[in-house]
């Protein structure tokens, strides 16, 4: 029988840490957007926003850089159509996921696994591999990813789920360009 990993307080204080990470960034995003250092990126790309898009998708799938890459996409759709921004950005983001996917996601996977107690991982485990989780993991990680919520827990539950990359890919692609539709469409309609 193989042996247990033993609960961790280090890997806790890893995932307040990362926790703590993701604030320092959405204040960082606030801070550049009310100086207005945001508002003067896009007037220097002036009309290559499909550019611009890409690379803020790109960073619209990390939770450390999320916050801003929202602001930039909102600041860059009221220069261009929100489709082709929603486009372009998608298919950074899918590059920011790929990346995600195959360099970062174990960082975040670790830590959060770790943080949780010997007893419950054993269960969550068993339930993505044997119940319902198996079917809904894959659908709920989707749908993280096309939410405005960091995609690493979408890889995240993909990655429990054994998701192959064939499939991640055309997912990703789907669900970023939606989520930034989305991001757009709420932005015109309440701001």
């Amino acid at each position: 029988m193989p042996k247990r990993k033993k609960y961790s307080k280090t890997s806790a204080h890893a995932l307040v840490y990362d926790l703590i990470i993701i604030a320092v960034g959405i204040f960082v995003a606030l801070v550049l957007a009310k100086v207005g250092f945001i508002d003067y990126l896009i007037s220097i790309i002036g009309n290559y926003y499909v550019l611009a898009s890409f690379v803020a998708g790109i960073f619209f799938t990390s939770a450390f850089t999320l916050a801003p890459a929202s602001v930039a996409l909102v600041r860059i759709a009221e220069y261009a159509p929100v489709e082709t921004i929603a486009l372009w950005g998608g298919l950074g983001a899918l590059c920011g996921d790929l990346i995600l996917f195959f360099f970062i996601r174990d960082r975040f996977y670790n830590d959060l696994i770790k943080a949780i107690k010997p007893s419950i991982r054993h269960h969550i485990f068993r339930s993505f591999h044997l119940g319902f989780l198996k079917w809904l993991a894959p659908l709920v990680g989707a749908a993280v990813i096309a939410s405005p919520l960091p995609d690493e827990l979408g890889i995240a539950l993909l990655g429990m789920s054994k998701v192959k990359l064939s499939f991640l890919i055309p997912i990703s692609l789907a669900m970023n360009i939606l989520g930034i539709y989305l991001l757009l469409g709420f932005v015109n309609v309440f701001f």
